[in-house]
């Protein structure tokens, strides 16, 4: 692995990542180039870095030459560590005087466990700093020409993931009110459960035509985004071998990426319609 140096800008005062700290960080989405600059600066000071397996190995190029390396990721249906042991042994590095980086796909925030393991650490008497990071809800959508808000389209959008802790489709959620109130639904770690809760959608009332948008290795080279609909999203996704990691977009915002697909466009591909929305007016004037 080729660690290479990079500079922080000169023009500002950087946090120090002391002896006995852990600084839970968000990695972006996959891109390397969406990572903060406190990321950054936490990977050239670190001198452990407990990393996910969403955690594009480009990043990791960028930790300081003597950096020990732990993967600690968690797939489901693959043998992973267990959670409290991954919590327990930040707290053990932290204990042992080490610099603590636990780097965290997107944001550790969002549906990524930092919560936890921030609670576990501060239980132990452990300091910690969190860093945000940009999800791939947010940030995987807008490399697929997807904007999860539009005046156009949506005032609300709600993010949820597809599973809890027993690997089902969350029962604490409400379903149908999500189906009901939200224009746009965000949805996490929902590949294994989509037909199931397509289809509590569709009885909740919306159509079975509204546009769907599946994001497969977001913002990484091999991106790949399959444009269905909520009826066929299930059947359409198996048909095409999606597999996870995967965001799922349902919403008219997915329409626009008919105009936004701009990675297609740098690409040589044109604008399959400047109009998606059929408004008949010029952007400008909404």
């Amino acid at each position: 692995m080729n660690r290479s140096p990079i500079s922080l800008p000169r023009n500002a005062e950087w946090p120090e990542l002391l002896p006995g700290w852990v600084w839970l960080v968000g990695a972006g989405p996959g891109d390397p180039g969406l990572m903060t600059i406190h990321a950054l600066n936490a990977l050239r000071q670190a001198e452990v870095v407990v990393y996910d397996a969403l955690v594009d190995e480009r990043i990791l190029d960028w930790a300081g030459p003597g950096a020990e390396l732990i993967f600690a990721g968690k797939r489901g249906g693959k043998p992973s560590a267990k959670q409290r042991d991954i919590s327990l042994s930040l707290v053990e590095l932290a204990r042992a005087g080490r610099r603590v980086l636990r780097l965290k796909g997107g944001d550790p925030f969002v549906f990524g466990r930092g919560g936890e393991e921030a609670q576990t650490l501060v239980q132990h008497g452990v300091p910690v700093r969190i860093v945000p990071g940009i999800s791939a809800g947010i940030g995987g959508l807008a490399y697929a020409g997807i904007p999860v808000t539009h005046r156009d389209v949506n005032q609300a959008v709600t993010f949820l993931t597809g599973h809890d802790q027993s690997g089902e489709a969350p029962t604490s959620l409400d379903w149908d009110a999500i189906a009901r109130g939200s224009q746009v639904v965000v949805m996490y770690m929902a590949m294994k459960h989509l037909g199931a809760i397509a289809a509590r959608f569709i009885a909740a009332g919306r159509a079975a035509d509204e546009p769907v948008a599946i994001v497969t290795r977001a913002t990484s080279p091999d991106q790949e985004v399959l444009e269905t609909t909520l009826g066929r999203a299930a059947a359409d996704a198996a048909a095409a071998g999606v597999v996870p990691p995967a965001i799922i977009c349902i919403g008219r915002a997915v329409l626009l990426r008919q105009a936004l697909d701009w990675m297609g466009q740098m690409a040589g591909e044109a604008p399959r319609s400047t109009d998606p929305l059929g408004r008949g007016r010029p952007a400008e004037q909404a």
